[in-house]
């Protein structure tokens, strides 16, 4: 079969990482593998696996951080808490953009939102005896269930593709009643589908969480990408959606890293509620000898995981934060870029018969952002995924985010603008061997 990428040397490559099941193959395996394939064959691929920035740093931040190590900050041990600036100017920020107030002290600055939930599934875990296991909302992030691997903890989850709008409160029921959820995870924008969670459905997540004490822990990777609401004026409706409204046992991770393009310095803000900062609980005062989750959060996850977060990245998120609440920093526009491009690349390949996995919300046409989910008919995710590596483009199975669907997640951050005609021209070729 004539394809743009040797048929031979793409299988030989592949077996080379020794993968049973193509379909389960992670993020950095099929970006190693397409690499790997760029350089032996010299043909360009079109990389959408990688869920990493594909624009500039925010120059604000840029200036911020400079200015700040020329001040001596890389000598010092920051404080565990977190310098005031970015606690103050993190909780401003949620003002001006969710709406919701919170304390700057349950600011916490951490190293992107990676060592956020990290930090969080390890503290809500040891609240409650009985209690140790995490539910995802899936599909989901896959890391974040390698992070529970890793810390030894269980758990839960299930598809939400059946379970939109007043359906969530039976699925959410079904797990949390049995007793044994510790917190609960979703990402809005999600990562992969797009999809972003209503008010009425993130109400339920609150009663529910309320109902069951469970910790909702909310993944704002993707802060203000619903792109179909101008979410980009401070202190301005309408504002970025959240479970906040609707429960206090919240925990918000806010990262740099998509909003900011700022995620190469790995800074991110883990905002926990007011009411769940300042509550003890006994599994904590059994381990530690006292102290509420907030405290246990910082002073013992923290400090053992890291000794704090950069120094002077706190600065450049804080100047980021101020900037963006003044509304002299409009990053909202900025990020459209990777909107324009989902719309352009799900036109290119919708025209060559795949569909859109994940294409609404309730009655809503899906938005245009980071990420979109492709299917073909007949082929199952993880055939998909293989075919594609022969015509030079790359994307992650669905089924390592959780997902019970057959298809792709694409990603649109590394797309340059001469490859819309590549695709266009590879996938042609496509369907004509399909």
């Amino acid at each position: 079969m004539n394809t743009p990428i040797d048929y031979q040397t793409a299988k030989r490559v592949i077996d080379s990482f020794g993968i049973l099941d193509f379909g389960k193959a992670t993020i950095r395996e099929v970006v190693a593998i397409s690499t790997q394939l760029e350089q032996e064959t010299g043909t360009e691929f079109i990389h959408m696996e990688m869920g990493v920035p594909g624009l500039r740093a925010a120059q604000v931040g840029v200036e911020a951080e400079i200015k700040a190590l020329q001040d001596g900050v890389a000598s010092i041990y920051p404080n565990i808490n977190g310098i005031p600036e970015v606690k103050e100017q993190a909780a401003r920020f949620i003002k001006a953009f969710i709406n919701v107030d919170i304390n700057p002290e349950g600011c916490v600055p951490v190293t992107g939102s990676m060592q956020g939930t990290f930090a969080s599934f390890l503290t809500a875990c040891q609240c409650t005896p009985g209690k140790d296991t995490i539910l995802f909302i899936d599909p989901g992030f896959p890391v974040q269930k390698q992070q529970i691997v890793v810390m030894g903890y269980q758990y839960d989850s299930f598809d939400v593709y059946e379970y939109r709008g007043e359906r969530l409160r039976e699925a959410l029921e079904a797990h949390l009643s049995k007793g044994n959820i510790a917190a609960l995870i979703y990402s809005n924008p999600n990562n992969p589908a797009w999809f972003c969670l209503t008010d009425d459905e993130l109400k339920i997540i609150g009663e529910l969480a309320d109902k069951y004490d469970v910790i909702v822990i909310e993944d704002l990777a993707y802060f203000a990408m619903d792109f179909r609401k101008d979410l980009g004026r401070p202190f301005e409706p309408p504002y970025q959606a959240t479970v906040a409204r609707y429960t206090d046992n919240y925990i918000m991770q806010i990262s740099g890293s998509k909003a900011f393009s700022y995620a190469g310095q790995r800074i991110g803000v883990t905002a926990i509620s007011d009411k769940l900062y300042h509550r003890a609980y006994p599994g904590l005062t059994q381990r530690y000898g006292g102290g509420t989750f907030g405290t246990v959060y910082s002073h013992r996850v923290l400090y053992a995981l890291s000794s704090g977060t950069s120094h002077s990245a706190q600065y450049a998120l804080a100047a980021m934060f101020k900037a963006a609440a003044d509304g002299t920093f409009d990053f909202v526009s900025q990020i459209k870029e990777y909107g324009r491009r989902a719309k352009r690349l799900k036109e290119i390949f919708t025209k060559y018969g795949f569909t859109i996995v994940y294409d609404h919300d309730l009655d809503q046409p899906i938005a245009d952002g980071f990420y979109f989910t492709i299917g073909y008919p007949g082929m199952t995710g993880g055939q998909l995924m293989e075919e594609l590596i022969y015509y030079g483009i790359s994307a992650i199975s669905l089924s390592t985010t959780g997902s019970k669907q057959q298809g792709l997640r694409a990603c649109t951050s590394f797309i340059k603008d001469h490859q819309y005609d590549l695709l266009e021209e590879r996938l042609k070729l496509f369907k004509a061997n399909h």
